[in-house]
C-alpha cells in the first residue's frame, strides 16, 4: 500500500565496477503535518524511548468505529514526556512478569479537531456518549497527551482476549461490570484474568483506568493536565 526478474548472461553479472554498483540510500519518511504539529506540541514519539511497544493506530485506518482514516498516514503513538516514561515502565514491568509479552498501542495524544469529528459521529445519547467521548467543548485527556488506548499481546504477537474489541461501546467493555458480565456467562474467567493484567502493570507504572473502557489509562486527571499541559488543537 503505503519484482523485476531477469535472465542475463552470468559472466556479465560477475563483472561489476565503479559505475554499475549501486549505493543504498535510506530515504527518512517524510513526516505529515499532524505529526508535525504534535512534535511543536512537545510531545514524544514512544519509540523515541522504547521500540518493543507495538504501535497500531486505529485512528489511522478505516478499522475504528468512525469507519473513517481521521490520522492520515500516521504511524507513531505521541504522549507528554513523562507519560512516555511511564508507559516504558508498564512495558517492562509486563515483561518481567509474562517474558516476551508486549503492549500495543491502538491510541495516545489526539489533537481536538479529531476529538470533534469522532464526537460528531458517534450516534448516541448524550449521557451514554460522555462515557467513551469527552465533549470536543472541554477536551479530553487524550488532547493533552497524558491518555493512551492499548491492549496486550503475547510472545506469538496474538492479541489477549479482553472480551470485546477495541471501541466496543457497551458494558460488557466496562471494568465496573465485569463481575456481573462474568455471573451473566458474557465475559470468561481467563478474559478478566487477562483485564486484569493489564490493568496491574499499568497502575504499578503510575496510570489508571477509567470505568467504562478496558483498554482507557491515564496519568493524571484531566484537571491536572490543564494546569500542566497545552491542549493539543
Amino acid at each position: 500500500m503505503f519484482s523485476a526478474c531477469g535472465t542475463g548472461n552470468k559472466d556479465n553479472e560477475k563483472k561489476t565496477d565503479s559505475t554499475s554498483v549501486k549505493k543504498e540510500v535510506k530515504v527518512e519518511k517524510q513526516k505529515s503535518e499532524l505529526e508535525k504539529e504534535l512534535i511543536a506540541d512537545g510531545l514524544i514519539d514512544i519509540h523515541q524511548l522504547d521500540t518493543t511497544i507495538k504501535v497500531e493506530l486505529k485512528y489511522a485506518t478505516t478499522d475504528n468505529f468512525t469507519k473513517c482514516n481521521l490520522y492520515g498516514d500516521l504511524d507513531k503513538a505521541y504522549l507528554q514526556k513523562d507519560a512516555a516514561e511511564k508507559l516504558v515502565s508498564a512495558e517492562k514491568y509486563l515483561n518481567e512478569q509474562e517474558p516476551g509479552y508486549r503492549l500495543i498501542i491502538f491510541d495516545a495524544a489526539r489533537p481536538l479537531k479529531i476529538q470533534k469529528k469522532m464526537w460528531d459521529t458517534l450516534n448516541m445519547p448524550f449521557m451514554e456518549k460522555i462515557k467513551y467521548i469527552s465533549s470536543p467543548k472541554q477536551g479530553g485527556s487524550h488532547n493533552y497527551g497524558v491518555a493512551v488506548d492499548l491492549s496486550i499481546i503475547d510472545n506469538k504477537g496474538k492479541e489477549l482476549d479482553m472480551g470485546t474489541s477495541f471501541d466496543f461501546f457497551g458494558e460488557l467493555a466496562s471494568p465496573q461490570s465485569e463481575t456481573k458480565m462474568l455471573n451473566e456467562g458474557k465475559l470468561t474467567r481467563q478474559q478478566i484474568e487477562n483485564r486484569k493484567l493489564l490493568r496491574s502493570i499499568m497502575s504499578k507504572a503510575g496510570f489508571s483506568g477509567i470505568p467504562f473502557e478496558w483498554w482507557h489509562f491515564i496519568t493524571c486527571s484531566l484537571k491536572s493536565a490543564k494546569s500542566k499541559y497545552k491542549l493539543i488543537e
